[in-house]
C-alpha cells in the first residue's frame, strides 16, 4: 500500500510538461509553450516516469512516440487538468484582488524614471488592495533575489539561468550601439578605426560585474577585436558623461542609451558596425505567481517600455526602429481550452 500512495503523489508541474510535450510533439516545443527551460521539461519528464514506474514515451525513437502507458494517461491528464483549470479560472475571474495581497518586483536601473513608475501605477490601479515593494537592481542582483524567493517578479536582462522555479518571458529586443563624441563624423566609423585612434579615444567599458559588460565583451571576443583596458564603469550616465567631454567612445544598448537624455546633443549614437547584436530584456516570474497577474504585469510593462521609451527614442533616431522593438508576446496559454483527442505525437 505505501508503494501505491507514493506513486499517487505526482506533481503538477510533472503533468504539465508531460502534457505539453504530447501535444507539441518534442521537448524544445513543450518547454516553449510552458515558458521554461528544456532541461526543467526534461526534469520534470524523467520525474513523472520514475515516479509512475513506467516509460511514456518511446525515447528511442525520433520523433518521440508515445507508449500505451502514455496514450492512457494522456487521455485522463487532459482531462484532469481541464477540469483544475477551469475552476481555477471561474475562482480567479471574479477576485483578482485577493489573489495577491503583496508583489516584490526588482527591475533594471534602465527602467528608473519611467517604466518603473509607470507600472506602479498600473498595478495599482488593477488592483488596488495590493501592497508593493519596488526595487532598482542590476541584472545580477535582480537574478540573486529571484533564485533567493527575495522578490516575486524580475524585470531584467536575459541571461540563460537554468532555473526550474521561475517563468522568463523576453518582451524587448535592446540592440548594441556605438557612442561616439560628436565632432567624429564619419558614417564609416568601425571598430578598425577605433583601434587604430589608440589611447586618444579609448574604449569606456562597462564593469565585467555587470551582465551587460560581460556580453559586449563576449562580443568583442568573438569579433577579433582587442582594445587596451583604461577605463570601467558601472553608470551608463558616467560613461556618457565622458564621451560628451570627448575623452573615449562606448558600447551601450539602445535602452541604457535612451534614459540619459541629457547627453543626446552631446554625443553621436550610430548602429554597431558590421555585425550587429542585441540582449533581450526579460519579464521573470516566480512559477507559483498566478497567470493572471503575470498576463497583468506583462501588458504594464509592454505598454510603458514602447510608450515612454521605444516611441520617442525611435522617433529621435529612425535607425533604430527595426532594431529596438518589442518582441512577439508569447501564443495564447490553451490552459482553459476544451480538451481533446488530438497528439502532436506519434502514438506508437
Amino acid at each position: 500500500m505505501a508503494q501505491v500512495t507514493e506513486r499517487l503523489s505526482l506533481s503538477l508541474k510533472w503533468l504539465q510538461a508531460f502534457q505539453a510535450v504530447a501535444h507539441h510533439g518534442t521537448v524544445r516545443d513543450g518547454a516553449g509553450n510552458l515558458g521554461i527551460s528544456i532541461s526543467t521539461v526534461s526534469h520534470h519528464l524523467s520525474c513523472l516516469e520514475s515516479a509512475l514506474g513506467a516509460e511514456l514515451f518511446d525515447h528511442s525513437r525520433r520523433p518521440m512516440r508515445l507508449t500505451p502507458a502514455g496514450q492512457t494517461l494522456l487521455r485522463q491528464v487532459d482531462e484532469a487538468l481541464w477540469i483544475l483549470r477551469k475552476g481555477v479560472s471561474d475562482i480567479w475571474s471574479n477576485d483578482l484582488q485577493s489573489m495577491v495581497r503583496l508583489l516584490r518586483i526588482a527591475h533594471i536601473e534602465d527602467f528608473d524614471n519611467d517604466v518603473g513608475p509607470a507600472m506602479v501605477q498600473h498595478l495599482s490601479r488593477a488592483i488596488p488592495q495590493c501592497d508593493f515593494s519596488m526595487l532598482s537592481r542590476p541584472t545580477h542582483e535582480v537574478t540573486e533575489l529571484l533564485h533567493s524567493k527575495q522578490i516575486d517578479v524580475g524585470v531584467a536582462s536575459s541571461t540563460d539561468h537554468d532555473a526550474f522555479d521561475v517563468i522568463e518571458t523576453p518582451f524587448l529586443r535592446d540592440p548594441f550601439l556605438l557612442v561616439a563624441p560628436i565632432e567624429i563624423d564619419d558614417p564609416a566609423l568601425d571598430l578598425a578605426k577605433l583601434r587604430d585612434a589608440g589611447d586618444r579615444l579609448p574604449l569606456l567599458r562597462y564593469s565585467r560585474k555587470q551582465h551587460v559588460g560581460r556580453q559586449i565583451e563576449a562580443q568583442l571576443r568573438r569579433l577579433g577585436a582587442r582594445f587596451p583596458e583604461r577605463m570601467e564603469f558601472e553608470s551608463t550616465h558616467a560613461i556618457l558623461s565622458m564621451v560628451a567631454a570627448g575623452k573615449g567612445w562606448a558600447i551601450t544598448t539602445a535602452l541604457s542609451f535612451a534614459r540619459a537624455p541629457r547627453y543626446h546633443s552631446e554625443v553621436r549614437a550610430m548602429p554597431f558596425p558590421k555585425r550587429p547584436f542585441a540582449r533581450h530584456i526579460s519579464l521573470i516570474c516566480q512559477e507559483d505567481l498566478p497567470p493572471s497577474i503575470r498576463g497583468l504585469i506583462e501588458d504594464g510593462v509592454r505598454t510603458a517600455t514602447k510608450r515612454l521609451v521605444i516611441d520617442p527614442t525611435v522617433a529621435r533616431y529612425p535607425w533604430l526602429e527595426d532594431g529596438f522593438s518589442l518582441l512577439a508576446a508569447p501564443k495564447a496559454d490553451r490552459a482553459f481550452s476544451e480538451p481533446d483527442d488530438r497528439q502532436t505525437v506519434t502514438s506508437g
